[in-house]
């Protein structure tokens, strides 16, 4: 993989229902969701201007879950609602280890002293709800979590300074992209409901019959509202050691001995919703408190003042 100096465009509809001749969400959609994925080894090399990186995993496993994330009847892994028009798919990725490395490259702008950066962990997984239009497969919200347990890292101080430097070089690339998803994200949703077919009985176990009013109540139970991005680690045990003395001719003579700092995280946890408006409410967030309808009253009443100027200007 090579990052990009400007976003491509959309991949536009699924190549899957274009290959099998279809434009909605069908049969050759489901025969794929349904496929049991088992990887020995996998790599993964990403170039970019300043540095280049590498992952790589062992043991990846790729299946289809019900909406709580336990393996059962195919039938209960997706959830479609025909008054909607959308569909909902739950997929899980488990792997035995996962190793990263990063390393400045020959051109780029990166201190030629710094240390490539490394990070191995054991056991992980990571969870993905995708909700698409069932006439076009466009995908309209997604949900991935990434879920590690104990994690110990070690860092010295310039593996420290390189991260931040990787990170900024991305950023740029990044802050485009994230551009380009907002000004694609569409306003409001209207979608108007497909014409009845055969293939939405596929969603319901046998032997029950559709119901209008418990299909919505089911799908608006693990609906998502806006696509979101989750980091949770169970246990993190961070080290950074100060290892400038080894760079430095003579530093030991004259006493700069290097120090170090440990860090313990339990249960930390990072959450994104890019395309979150101000103002907007944030129930439907994974980690919703009554602290949060504080912040989001403060948020509408600057919103609205900036509305207020914006008016007058």
């Amino acid at each position: 993989m090579r990052t990009c100096e400007e976003p491509r465009p959309p991949n536009g509809q699924s190549p899957i229902a274009l290959a099998a001749g279809q434009s909605e969400y069908g049969f050759a959609e489901k025969v794929v969701e349904g496929m049991f994925i088992v990887v020995n080894s996998i790599t993964i090399k990403i170039h970019s201007k300043a540095f280049h990186a590498s992952f790589e995993l062992w043991q990846l496993q790729g299946y289809s879950v019900n909406p709580n994330w336990q393996q059962s009847d195919l039938r209960l892994t997706r959830i479609t609602d025909p008054q909607r028009g959308e569909v909902l798919t739950f997929k899980e990725l488990t792997w035995q280890t996962l190793r990263i490395e990063a390393d400045a490259t020959d051109n780029g702008d990166q201190d030629p002293v710094t240390t490539p950066l490394r990070l191995i962990t054991n056991q992980g997984r990571i969870q993905i709800s995708l909700k698409r239009r069932t006439k076009d497969c466009n995908v309209m919200a997604s949900k991935l979590m990434f879920l590690l347990d104990d994690l110990l890292w070690v860092l010295t101080d310039s593996q420290l300074k390189a991260m931040m430097k990787y990170a900024e070089s991305l950023s740029e690339a990044m802050e485009k992209s994230a551009q380009q998803r907002k000004s694609l994200a569409p306003e409001s949703v209207q979608i108007t409901p497909p014409a009845p077919s055969t293939q939405q009985s596929w969603s319901q176990p046998f032997g029950v019959s559709p119901n209008a009013s418990s299909i919505g109540q089911y799908f608006d139970k693990y609906d998502m509202k806006e696509s979101s991005y989750h980091l949770l680690i169970s246990h993190l045990d961070l080290h950074i050691c100060d290892d400038s003395h080894t760079r430095e001719s003579g530093a030991l003579k004259h006493g700069m001995l290097g120090g170090a700092m440990q860090l313990t995280f339990r249960r930390m946890a990072f959450d994104y919703y890019p395309f979150h408006r101000a103002g907007d409410a944030c129930r439907h967030w994974v980690r919703y408190s009554e602290a949060m309808e504080t912040r989001g009253q403060w948020a509408k009443k600057l919103v609205s003042e900036f509305q207020s100027k914006i008016e007058k200007l």
